[in-house]
């Protein structure tokens, strides 16, 4: 009998003052972060913290901190 192993990588949501403003996806070669509505990534950091202000650079200037939300 075979069995199906399914790897769950931790996702969590950036939430600016508009909604949603991008994501970050755990994986095996770190953290990947996509803006909303992006079609690609915007890269993917060796930790999360410097995934969260990678995030943050991308956003509007002047914009303030998001909230991060595990999903």
């Amino acid at each position: 009998m075979m069995s199906i192993t399914e790897t769950h990588h931790p996702l969590w949501v950036a939430y600016g003052t508009q909604g949603v403003v991008g994501s970050i996806r755990k994986s095996d070669d770190g953290y990947t972060v996509t803006m909303a509505g992006a079609d690609a990534s915007a890269g993917t950091y060796p930790s999360m913290e410097i995934a969260k202000s990678a995030l943050h650079a991308h956003m509007t200037p002047g914009s303030d901190w998001p909230e991060f939300r595990e999903h």
